[in-house]
Order: C-alpha cells, then structure tokens, then sequence
C-alpha cells in the first residue's frame, strides 16, 4: 500500500531524495525562483531575494555552561562552530531543534546560531525564535537555568534576514556578503536546502548581498508553505504540535542518539514504535477563497464526509494541514462558516527523504 510507507518516521539527514513512488497522485511543488515572486521565470541574470523576518527575534545565551544547559532542553544536538578562517562573516554554523513541554509537545521551535568560539570567551549561541513568545522563551530558560554559569538575554542589535537564491544552482553559494561585515552571521537554513540561507546582521539585507534585491514577505511565507516548512507559532502552536508529525527529524531538528532532554520520553517512544498516522502536508485551495479566509483548526474531510484531518494555517490559497497520511490521495474539502465547500489538494514535498527509519 502506497500511503504505508508514508506511516515510518524517516531517519534526520539534511536533503534526500523524493519519496518517489509514493502517493504518486498527489501534485509535488519545486523551489520557483525569480526577479519578483516565487513562481516567475529568472531572466537575464535574476536577483537574491532577501526577505526581512520582523516576526522572528533572537536570544543570546552565553556563559560557560550555555551547551550543557541548552542540550538538556532542546531536540537536537547544538550545531559544531564553525572554523575561523578569515570570511566575510562572522564564523558560525546553525541547526535547528525545538523546546518541549514535559508532555513532549512543542512549546518553541528555534534555529541555533553557535558563534564562533575564541579561546578566551566563553561559548555563545543565538535562539531565533517567533517574537511573540520572546517574552515566554526567556522565562523558560531562566525556570530552567538554577544555578548554572548562563546569561539570557534578547539580542535586538540584528535583525534575521531569509535569502533566497534565483536559483537551485546558486543555493550553495558561500561567499554572499559583499565587503568586511564582521557584525553579520551567514549561515544555510539548517531546516532544508530548499529554505535557502539565514543572515542575521545590523544592516540592511540587499545593501549587503551582492545584487540582493527587497523580497515580499507573503512570498517568503508562499514559498515555505509550498515546500512544507513550518515556522512560528501558528504553524507549530505551543502546547498542541508534536514534533514527529510536524516533520522535525526531516528538518534536521531531532537526535535519536543524545543524552535526555524535557519531553524526550514520547517523542523516542513514537519514533521507535515507527508509525506517524499523521503529518504536516502542504495543501493548497482551489477555487475562490471565501470570505475571512479558512479558519485555523477546520476539519479536512475527505469525500464522504469522513475527517481527514485539521487545517493548521497558511497564507492565501497556500497552507499547512494536519492529515492522516492514508487519507490525502482522494478528494478533500473544507466546509466554511458560509456552509459552503472548498476542495484542497494535498502535495509531498521533493525534499523529503525516501529512506524510512
């Protein structure tokens, strides 16, 4: 049966290939690049797009026991520093993971960025986080930090920047900052190479990217809902997610072999039982949207009026639900306030690996 295989948790690896083969029916998205929105054709020579992240904020952690501190609350291992050899920015590497609660759903989902560490200063690392749970972050790191050697504090000095390539060929392009911008992080997104780079920097993003140009917010937002990357806290809302069916070991984010962290338990437990029934699909809407837009939590219902699953959130005809993995090659709809019946189709990202735990 093609939808079984969709059931195994995958084994965390960044990239892989499709899971080709699989659910075949169901419509796949690839990164579209170009000079304006995502989608458009790149002519003559397009552009980075470097999208502006007002809605992402940053924690510093720092102290000589910040790394055993953050390994006992995150998913995953913290990221190795990155070597010091003269870029243009500040050596650093990043990775991704999420805090839970003791009941082993998300609370925070984080990228980490490990500043390069200097022999004399103590380890540093940079928490991005949604802004509207920065207040919330702290708090859980200072119920958490007792009587370790660990400062926590907001980091309002840099901005976070997501830069898009124009094209899958240049994804991997390295030397992106123009001049001596030692103040500036440059790192791949840790999530998916899909998702391009991540800049933190005082300055503007295009001034520093050579013939970056200003993106549009909503086609960052089109662009990872399309390839199935959730972020922030209606995508992942706090208390509620699992971090197996919102696709963490694909992101990277989650390591099976590290020493004990707060909510643990479940999340080892689910992924050695080896069956996810459900996961975060990017789903589309056809048709007129209807007035309002889609509530957050519709039920999915499949053409018998049977439940499918929940629509989580999105960004115009785009989104992220939560389906049952047997369920998303038929039909699907959703009913609105207006009684009316919006059908959605349901896609596997390319991105995600074949291989299954």
């Amino acid at each position: 049966m093609a939808a079984a295989a969709l059931l195994r948790g995958a084994a965390p690896g960044r990239g892989g290939l499709a899971w080709r083969g699989r659910l075949r029916a169901a419509p796949r998205h690839r990164l579209a690049h170009g000079s304006g929105r995502h989608g458009s054709d790149a002519e003559g020579g397009a552009a980075w797009s470097c999208f502006p992240l007002g809605e992402r904020a940053l924690v510093r952690v720092r102290g000589p026991e910040s790394a055993p501190f953050l390994l006992g609350l995150l998913t995953n291992e913290l990221p190795i520093p990155g070597p010091a050899d003269g870029a243009a920015s500040a050596p650093a590497s990043a990775g991704y993971a999420h805090f839970l609660n003791v009941q082993g759903r998300t609370l925070y989902d984080v990228i980490l960025y490990r500043v390069h560490d200097h022999p004399d200063q103590a380890p540093a690392f940079l928490l991005e986080c949604d802004s509207s749970v920065l207040g919330a972050l702290q708090k859980h790191l200072a119920l958490h930090k007792i009587r370790r050697k660990v400062t926590v504090e907001q980091c309002p000095e840099l901005c976070v920047w997501a830069l898009l390539p124009p094209s899958p060929e240049e994804a991997g392009r390295a030397a992106l900052l123009r001049g001596q911008e030692s103040a500036a992080i440059l790192t791949p997104d840790p999530r998916t190479a899909c998702m391009g780079w991540r800049l933190l920097a005082q300055d503007e993003g295009p001034a520093l990217v050579p013939g970056g140009r200003l993106g549009d917010l909503q086609d960052y937002h089109r662009h990872r809902y399309r390839q199935g990357v959730p972020e922030g806290v209606h995508d992942l809302p706090p208390g509620v997610a699992l971090p197996l069916e919102s696709n963490l070991a694909f992101m990277n984010g989650v390591s099976f072999t590290k020493g004990c962290y707060i909510g643990q338990e479940l999340t080892a437990r689910t992924y050695h039982m080896g069956v996810i029934r459900k996961r975060l699909f990017p789903i589309q809407i056809l048709g007129p949207l209807p007035v309002g837009g889609i509530a957050p939590g519709s039920t999915v219902l499949t053409e018998s009026g049977q439940a499918a699953g929940k629509y989580r959130a999105g960004q115009g005809d785009v989104g992220l639900a939560l389906l049952q993995a047997e369920k998303i090659k038929g039909p699907l709809h959703i009913r609105t306030a207006e009684s009316g019946r919006v059908a959605l189709t349901v896609s596997v990202p390319d991105w995600w690996p074949t291989t299954t735990k």
